[in-house]
C-alpha cells in the first residue's frame, strides 16, 4: 500500500504544484522518489511530529495541499492537539498519512500498534477518514483525498498487501464498494483485512450461505445508506476490522441503532485491553477472531441462531 501511495502522490504532484509532503524522519526506501523529484516540496521535520503538524498547518494556510507521513500512531496520537486545533479548527488542507495500521508493526509492541486511530480521527471535526483495503483502493483513495478540500486521514498497511480488485472499482468518498451480493449475511470490511473477508466469503458461499460483501474504505463520511439497506435486507451483519472499539463496528452499530433494520449484529474487532501483546500480525489478528476462520465461525454460529 505505501508504495502505491507514493507512486500515486508523485503522479499527482507532477500536475499539482500545491502538493507538499512532510515526514517525521521516517519513510526511508519509500519516500525517496518524491523527495528526489520534488525537493522544494519535501521536508523532513525530524522526530518532532507535533512540529511536523504545525508546519503542515502553516504551509496549508499558504495555499499548499500538505501531507504528513509517519508510522502508525506517531502522526496521530503524538500530535492530536495540533491536528484538532491547528488543522481541523481552521479546516485546512492537511492530509495525515499513517503507515502500518493495526498490527502491521506487531513485533514492536503497543507503542507501534495502530488500534485506536480510526476511532480518534472519525470524531475530529471536518475530518475525512479513509482506510483502503488493497493497493487499488489505496490509489483511488489517495486521488480522492487530494481532490477533496479539508482535513483527511489515510490509514495504510505496511507492504506486500495482496491486490484484490482485478479492475478499478467505482470509488467515491462516503460510499462502500460492493464486492458481492447476497441476502443471507452481510460482511463489512475496512482497511487491510479485506483479503481475509473475501476469502471468508468464498468459504461461506461454498457452504451455501449467500454473502453480501461490502468494502468500506471510507469511515467518515460513512455510507449509511448501504448499511441501512443491509440491515433491512439481510438478517445478519458482521463487521471485520483490525482496530479496537470506536472504529467500523461502532459506526455500523450507531447506524443500525437509529435505523429501521432488524439485522443481528456481530462485530469482529480487537479488544480494548490488548496492550501487552507483541508478535506476528496474522497471529495477533487471529487471536481475537479477526481471521478467515473467525469470520466463518461467527457467521455459522449466528446463522444457526437465526434459523
Amino acid at each position: 500500500m505505501r508504495t502505491t501511495f507514493i507512486e500515486t502522490l508523485c503522479d499527482l504532484a507532477t500536475r499539482d504544484d500545491r502538493i507538499f509532503l512532510v515526514c517525521g524522519d521516517l519513510g526511508y526506501s519509500v519516500l525517496e522518489p518524491f523527495a528526489e523529484r520534488f525537493p522544494s516540496r519535501f521536508l523532513n521535520a525530524g522526530v518532532a511530529e507535533q512540529n511536523m503538524t504545525g508546519v503542515a498547518a502553516g504551509l496549508a494556510m499558504d495555499g499548499h495541499v500538505v501531507l504528513t507521513y509517519s508510522i502508525a500512531n506517531f502522526p496521530v496520537m503524538r500530535c492530536l492537539e495540533q491536528i484538532r486545533n491547528d488543522v481541523c479548527y481552521h479546516e485546512l488542507d492537511v492530509k495525515i498519512v499513517a503507515v502500518g495500521g493495526g498490527y502491521a508493526y506487531g513485533a514492536q509492541g503497543y507503542t507501534h500498534h495502530g488500534v485506536e486511530d480510526l476511532a480518534v480521527m472519525r470524531v475530529m471535526p471536518g475530518m475525512t477518514v479513509l482506510a483502503p483495503g488493497d493497493p487499488i483502493e489505496t490509489r483511488l483513495a489517495t486521488r480522492a483525498m487530494i481532490a477533496r478540500q479539508g482535513p483527511a486521514y489515510l490509514r495504510l498497511g505496511k507492504a506486500g498487501e495482496k491486490v484484490i480488485h482485478l479492475e478499478e472499482p467505482e470509488f467515491q468518498i462516503g460510499r462502500a464498494i460492493v464486492m458481492r451480493n447476497g441476502n443471507d449475511v452481510t460482511l463489512i470490511s475496512t482497511g487491510g483485512v479485506l483479503p481475509l473477508a473475501v476469502e471468508a466469503a468464498t468459504v461461506l458461499e461454498s457452504q451455501g450461505i449467500r454473502v453480501r460483501l461490502l468494502s468500506m474504505p471510507c469511515l467518515e463520511p460513512l455510507d449509511v445508506e448501504s448499511i441501512e439497506a443491509a440491515s433491512r435486507e439481510t438478517p445478519l451483519i458482521v463487521t471485520i476490522e483490525e482496530h479496537g472499539p470506536g472504529g467500523l463496528a461502532s459506526a455500523v452499530a450507531e447506524t443500525i441503532a437509529v435505523g429501521r433494520g432488524r439485522a443481528r449484529f456481530v462485530p469482529l474487532r480487537l479488544p480494548r485491553a490488548a496492550v501487552h501483546v507483541a508478535g506476528d500480525q496474522g497471529e495477533l489478528r487471529a487471536a481475537h477472531g479477526v481471521s478467515v476462520e473467525g469470520v466463518v465461525t461467527a457467521v455459522n454460529a449466528n446463522v444457526t441462531v437465526l434459523a
